[in-house]
C-alpha cells in the first residue's frame, strides 16, 4: 500500500500532527493511531501515514484531505483532536499540529506525489521564522523564508543522490516551513546529511535571517489509503465529510490550537487536553 504527498495544493490539503509517546512501548500508540487513521476516512481524509522518529521520541500522523472536507479547518481540527482524545487517552502527547501548503515539488520518477510505503525512509527539515532581523521590503519573514526555502530546494534537489521526490510545505499559522523528502534508503538520507557541502550551500539563502531550524529522519510505521488504491494523476473522488460546514461551537473552538496531554473520555471536548 502506497501513500503520497501531493506536490502542490491545487486538489488537496494536507495537516501533520506532532505526538510523543507517554508509554513505554511506543508501538502501541501506533497501533491506537491506525485505527485513528481508519476513523478520519469519514472526515474527507482519503491517505494517511504514521511516521516515527528514528533518533528522537516523537510520532508524526500525516493526513491528505479533499479541498470539500477542509473548507472549515477549524471545525475540523476540532473534531480531530476530539478523535484522538477518544483513541489515544493517556498514551501520547500532542505536541503540534496545522494545515500546509504544498507549494513546490518534484520527483525522480516522473509521479505526480511523492509517493511512500511502509518501511521507507523519510527526512523533514523544518524552519521556523522568528520576529528579529528585517526581512526584504515588502516581505514578511515568512514570505522571505519561503521563498529561500523553495530557491534552495531548487538548486539543491537534482543533485540529492537516492533522493526520491522532495515537497515545499508551508503553514503560514504557525508558522513553519518544511521539506519533506523520500530516500532510497536510509544510508542514501545520512550520507546527504552528513555532506558539508549541502550546509555551506544553504548558508547563502537563510544565513541573514533569524531562525530556528530543526531537522530529523523518520521510518514510516504505517500507511492507509482511505481509498485502497493510489490516486492515478491524484483524481481525488467526492467524499461527502461527516462535518457540516458551520462555525464550531464554543466547546469544538476550545479544543482548536491547545497543546497537552490526550487523556479521559467521559467529558469529550473540555477533557480533550489537559
Amino acid at each position: 500500500m502506497t501513500c503520497f504527498v501531493p506536490l502542490n495544493n491545487q486538489t488537496l490539503d494536507i495537516t501533520f500532527i506532532v505526538l510523543r509517546p507517554t508509554v513505554v512501548i511506543v508501538d502501541e500508540a501506533v497501533e491506537h493511531l491506525k485505527h485513528f487513521s481508519s476513523a478520519t476516512r469519514d472526515l474527507g481524509c482519503v491517505a494517511s501515514s504514521i511516521l516515527k522518529s528514528i533518533h528522537g521520541n516523537m510520532i508524526l500522523w500525516y493526513g491528505a484531505w479533499t479541498k470539500e472536507s477542509a473548507q472549515n479547518r477549524d471545525l475540523l481540527t476540532a473534531a480531530l483532536v476530539t478523535l484522538l482524545a477518544e483513541i489515544l487517552p493517556g498514551k501520547a502527547v500532542l505536541i503540534e499540529h496545522g494545515f500546509y501548503d504544498a507549494y513546490a515539488g518534484e520527483t525522480k520518477d516522473g509521479s505526480p506525489a511523492a509517493r511512500f510505503s511502509t518501511g521507507d525512509a523519510v527526512s523533514m527539515s523544518v524552519v521556523i521564522p522568528r520576529p528579529g532581523r528585517p526581512a526584504a521590503a515588502g516581505q514578511n519573514c515568512y514570505e522571505e523564508v519561503s521563498y529561500a526555502n523553495l530557491a534552495l530546494f531548487k538548486s539543491g534537489f537534482r543533485k540529492m543522490e537516492g533522493a526520491v521526490s522532495g515537497v515545499c510545505l508551508g503553514c503560514p499559522a504557525l508558522p513553519r516551513l518544511v521539506c519533506f523528502y523520500v530516500w532510497k534508503s536510509l544510508r542514501h538520507c545520512y550520507s546527504w546529511v552528513l555532506d558539508s557541502d549541502c550546509r555551506s550551500a544553504a548558508l547563502p539563502y537563510l544565513d541573514h535571517l533569524d531562525l530556528d531550524i530543526k531537522y530529523d529522519v523518520f521510518r514510516v510505521a504505517y500507511v492507509h489509503d482511505g481509498r485502497g488504491r493510489f490516486p492515478a494523476g491524484l483524481v481525488v473522488p467526492t467524499r461527502r465529510p461527516v462535518l457540516e460546514n458551520t462555525a464550531p461551537g464554543k466547546e469544538a473552538a476550545a479544543a482548536v490550537g491547545q497543546v497537552g496531554r490526550l487523556e479521559g473520555k467521559s467529558d469529550k471536548t473540555n477533557q480533550i487536553i489537559k
